[in-house]
């Protein structure tokens, strides 16, 4: 059976009863090229672990359990378990887990999953509805994962990969940059897919920092002074941090010394600007 090709895929759909459900964002993919290139370059070889989230069909997940020593699978929706009985029949190193990746306890996951495996990686193709939360989670949650490879929506694939004080760049962007350095992979058309989406779609690949060095404070000034930064772009970063609930004195104290204008928005900021900034805004008052 060809995964890829539409006339195989409806024939599985029919024997299975199965309909798309557009609740769940579920779109097949149908170019050939697209799974071995995410698999090829999420980074993980044989002796390494790969956890997937949402298989659809099976088509990532094959080419997966092709390279690495074992996928664990993470699907939502009940009734595609048959069909990916019947796809990935062949394959002993695939396990199907039931549930929601947003309630998952990844660690314990990865424990039952993964204990003799090397090292640990992410690949993904993620409904669209649901991107942002389920990369958040996976970076937040403190998972040794290596990498996160997964493909989003191309408008989400360019805000993520956006260098920081670009227009293009949002407070998930700057989140994502903390965690992790994102590379921009390759474009997906929309008409690789079975349904077609309205939107191209992209793959992105986020590896995961190891010198992450703020302090457990300092973090949390951080993601407070970027929500606020960019939550009300149209007010100087003085004005906006004032309305998050710092101090308007140690805000101009933290700007001034970080040798920022008092009248700068966040949305200018560089990473450094905004670290250096955390750390100053740490020393100086709490949330």
């Amino acid at each position: 059976m060809d995964l890829c090709k539409p006339s195989d895929i409806s024939g599985l759909l029919q024997r299975h009863g199965f309909s798309f459900s557009k609740g769940l964002g579920q779109n097949f993919i149908i170019n050939p090229s697209v799974c071995p290139a995410m698999a090829e370059q999420c980074g993980a070889s044989g002796r390494d672990g790969v956890l997937e989230i949402g298989p659809g069909i099976g088509v990532l997940t094959k080419e997966l359990a092709l390279r690495c020593r074992k996928v664990a699978a993470v699907e939502l929706d009940r009734r595609l378990f048959p069909l990916l009985e019947e796809t990935l029949g062949g394959f002993e190193n695939v396990s199907l887990i039931y549930g929601d990746i947003l309630k998952t306890d990844l660690h314990a996951l990865i424990n039952n999953e993964f204990s003799r495996c090397e090292n640990v990686f992410v690949c993904a193709n993620l409904p669209y509805y649901i991107t942002s939360p389920v990369i958040m989670r996976l970076l937040e949650d403190n998972i040794p994962f290596n990498a996160v490879t997964v493909m989003v929506q191309k408008e989400a694939a360019d805000r993520l990969c956006a260098p920081v004080g670009s227009r293009a760049a949002g407070a998930v962007t700057v989140a994502v940059r903390y965690y992790s350095e994102p590379e921009f992979l390759f474009p997906v058309s929309r008409g690789s897919f079975m349904p077609s989406p309205k939107v191209d779609s992209a793959v992105i690949k986020l590896n995961l920092r190891q010198d992450r060095d703020m302090s457990p404070e300092e973090e949390k000034i951080f993601f407070a002074a970027v929500h606020a930064g960019f939550g009300q772009r149209r007010k100087t970063l003085l004005n906006a941090l004032t309305a998050a609930g710092f101090s308007k004195s140690s805000a101009a104290a933290a700007i001034s010394s970080a040798g920022l204008s008092e009248t700068v928005r966040g949305e200018a900021l560089s990473m450094d600007d905004w670290q250096d900034l955390s750390r100053r805004l740490a020393e100086l008052c709490s949330v």
